[in-house]
């Protein structure tokens, strides 16, 4: 039988991109491998947001084929999308495909083995199910037409389109029905859902899944500002709806914002956020930061500073400014220097780690509904981790399996820049 590995660098929406080939390749009668030394088919889905994300990509590619020499590599996604000559100069790589023939994957790789050696791979129909898992991403959207100066995503994602609320409903129907306890509906640019439509948006689509389906859990993974209202925040009194929002900032500088081309000024930005605090205490908000981006003064980078230490994010995910040939900032000067662009990184991961010890230690007394993933084993004991609905992750130590339930647990301690929880006798849980 044909084995395939999958694996996913960048965003959700590549994760939800990579759960759909995976499912493909099931279809088609593969075995989905959990060791990529070992599988015959080794799927890189790449991302190339910056040039580490490509640096990343290529030492992945070198280290499988180290690993596995007999392993047919196949490289796709964003850098496959932007960049495929350079891949293709690459002695690692036997295949490339750009997201625009994503949906043809499967069928080109099975026919290029086909035609490679006919008769050495055995493809069995009705391949066995891969391990249950907890969480799935569902792609509501994709594309982006915002075309913010530093970004090459629209380019390599291409126009914004929405897929129809049917389809999706019925996805996440068949997830329930495979065990799945979370969907994270992922996009480009969520904000943007159905306009081409004329008569839905985000907000209708949600209250559409909450009506039409039972998923315990649904998680947005990315929104922008403008959205959120009351209104849309009244979704929340869902208790399926988890209180987690992750909304970009990317700078805290008006000047750099409007050079990066960003829809929103901080006053907005700080607004939506007090906003959401208001009405959902529990909540957890975490955002982007791009650090060194051209032009950015001291004083640009100083406000940058002050908004973030201002509100508080669960966490931040820091990003040094990568300059990429396509978009329009690739041209603009001055640039800052790595050293300096390095000491503001550093600085933005300093204060985002004090933050979010703060937010956890927050937390501890308070009883959250946790979702468990996984065993793991920490010193001689035996410790489920898990995340509970507003995205902090948490270990409990148990000898039982709690794979893929939710239980009520009570957060107790921080130890090693972990949280800690104890579950809750008798509570009532969503088991598999």
């Amino acid at each position: 039988m044909l084995s395939v590995y999958v694996e996913t660098h960048g965003c959700k929406l590549n994760q939800a991109d990579s759960q759909s080939i995976k499912n493909s390749f099931k279809k088609s009668g593969y075995l989905l491998s959990d060791n990529p030394k070992t599988s015959d088919v080794y799927v890189l889905n790449t991302c190339t947001v910056t040039s580490e994300a490509d640096r990343k990509a290529r030492q992945a590619l070198r280290s499988i084929r180290r690993a596995n020499t007999d392993s047919f590599i196949v490289v796709t996604g964003c850098y496959a999308e932007r960049d495929p000559e350079s891949l293709g100069n690459l002695d690692e790589v036997d295949l490339i495909l750009g997201n625009q023939n994503k949906l043809e994957l499967v069928n080109t790789v099975t026919d290029r083995l086909d035609k490679l050696e006919p008769d050495y791979f055995e493809i069995q129909r009705n391949a066995k199910l891969p391990e249950l898992k907890t969480r799935a991403m569902v792609k509501i959207q994709e594309g982006c037409d915002q075309i913010c100066s530093y970004c090459i995503v629209p380019k390599v994602r291409g126009r914004e389109r929405s897929i129809p609320s049917h389809i999706i409903v019925n996805q996440i129907l068949d997830l329930e029905k495979e065990g799945f306890k979370e969907v994270v509906l992922t996009g480009t640019q969520l904000i943007s859902y159905g306009f081409e439509y004329g008569n839905t948006n985000l907000r209708q689509l949600l209250e559409t899944i909450l009506l039409k389906t039972n998923i315990p859990r649904i998680r947005v993974s990315s929104l922008q500002p403008q959205i959120i209202d009351h209104q849309f925040l009244n979704l929340w009194k869902s208790e399926r709806l988890c209180p987690h929002f992750h909304i970009p900032l990317q700078s805290g500088s008006d000047s750099i914002l409007r050079k990066m081309r960003r829809l929103y000024d901080t006053a907005e930005y700080a607004e939506k956020i007090a906003l959401v605090r208001s009405e959902l205490p529990q909540a957890s908000i975490t955002t982007d930061i791009i650090a060194g981006f051209p032009e950015e003064s001291a004083l640009d980078f100083e406000k940058t500073y002050q908004l973030c230490d201002k509100l508080r994010f669960t966490d931040m995910h820091i990003f040094p400014y990568s300059a990429r040939n396509g978009t329009s900032a690739w041209y603009f000067k001055p640039k800052v220097e790595p050293v300096i662009k390095k000491h503001r990184v550093d600085s933005l991961i300093k204060l985002s780690t004090e933050n979010s010890k703060t937010y956890r230690e927050s937390l501890l007394g308070q009883t959250r509904k946790v979702l468990w993933e996984k065993k793991i084993r920490l010193g001689q004991s035996n410790y489920w981790s898990g995340l509970t609905d507003n995205y902090v992750r948490v270990y409990t130590e148990t000898t039982k399996d709690q794979s893929n339930e939710i239980r009520s647990t009570i957060l107790t301690s921080i130890s090693d820049d972990r949280l800690f929880g104890k579950l809750v006798v008798n509570s009532s849980s969503i088991s598999h």
